[in-house]
């Protein structure tokens, strides 16, 4: 049985905890182990790691992958999701409501200065709100977009915030669609008090898709990179007794892909309950919403009890959802 809960709307963060007059770090932090859970804020991280506990962070960086297109001489608005290996796209086709559904292979849409995509194939047989599109533009994709996009937000978000606020601190590496948000709520003082702690840091590189709306659809093939820096200091850590805790569900997807031999291309590894986490023993994470596959990567880093252990008391105690809402700490040792 899935994760269950029902989630108010006023529990969806609309705007940077900034513009609430928070800091990053100031954010709450809900901590669930076998131990109980805890509530506090995540400026106070490190008071629940340990020396040697590793965090591993994904450096990609947000695109401003959301451009206004005609289609048939109607606006709509066009989601870059992933650079493919032959130059095209996977795009999404949004109006104001959702994601629409009626493409049709050939179809001609034009973009701003004159660039324009053509539909050539549903990324994945039976999925309607995903295509793979050819561009044809002058310059890069990347290019283009930082000309012409702006980040992909939803209805929950109701104005416009620039693109830094949609950027961690560890973003190096523009490639994602949508922020790698578990790591937003780090500053660099904090990164700094975790270091001096004690705590371990390694990176690696998962390019984010558009999020997936539809209960129950499973992630996207993402392109990712675990450097061998990061492998190796992944198994020092694990055979010294070490917690290996992932930020972000990114994070642990690339870690446990790495983990069945392939440390560098495409991931459509599904962690869930039967394949749970085999080198992450915890995670940090945002909340997700009800029926997203997101969840059952959490059971399978922590387990489906504590996940709704977790997920209940955030409820009940009116934590924020969503890229810019609150976040969790789940360990399972």
């Amino acid at each position: 049985m899935n994760i269950r809960f029902d989630l108010p709307d006023e529990l969806s963060a609309s705007a940077p905890p900034e513009a609430r007059g928070l800091a990053r770090d100031e954010v709450r932090l809900l901590v669930a182990s076998p131990a109980g859970v805890h509530h506090t804020v995540f400026s106070s991280l490190g008071s629940h790691l340990r020396p040697g506990d590793l965090l591993v962070v994904n450096t990609s960086g947000t695109l401003p992958a959301a451009v206004d297109a005609v289609r048939a001489g109607r606006p709509i608005v066009v989601h870059f999701s992933t650079s493919l290996d032959d130059g095209s796209w996977v795009i999404e086709l949004r109006a104001p409501g959702g994601p629409l559904l009626d493409g049709r292979a050939g179809e001609h849409l034009e973009l701003p200065g004159g660039a324009s995509l053509t539909l050539l194939a549903p990324a994945s047989p039976g999925v309607a709100r995903l295509w793979r599109a050819a561009v044809a533009m002058e310059g890069s994709v990347p290019g283009f977009l930082s000309a012409a996009g702006r980040p992909i937000r939803y209805g929950y978000v109701p104005r416009a915030w620039p693109l830094p606020d949609y950027q961690t601190v560890f973003a190096r590496e523009p490639g994602s669609a949508e922020m790698p948000s578990a790591a937003r709520p780090f500053s660099e003082s904090l990164v700094v008090r975790l270091v001096t702690d004690g705590v371990l840091f390694a990176p690696l590189v998962l390019h984010t898709g558009v999020s997936s709306p539809e209960a129950g659809e499973p992630p996207q093939a993402e392109r990712f990179r675990v450097p061998p820096t990061t492998a190796a200091l992944v198994s020092w850590v694990r055979s010294q007794g070490g917690r290996v805790i992932a930020v972000g569900t990114t994070a642990a997807r690339a870690l446990e892909s790495a983990a069945e031999g392939t440390a560098e291309g495409w991931t459509d590894l599904v962690l869930g309950p039967e394949r749970p986490a085999r080198v992450v023993d915890g995670i940090v994470t945002g909340l997700h919403a009800p029926d997203a596959s997101h969840l059952l990567l959490l059971e399978a880093v922590a387990g489906r009890d504590l996940v709704q252990r977790a997920y209940d008391a955030a409820v009940e105690r009116r934590y924020l959802w969503h890229e810019f809402g609150d976040v969790s700490l789940l360990l399972r040792r």
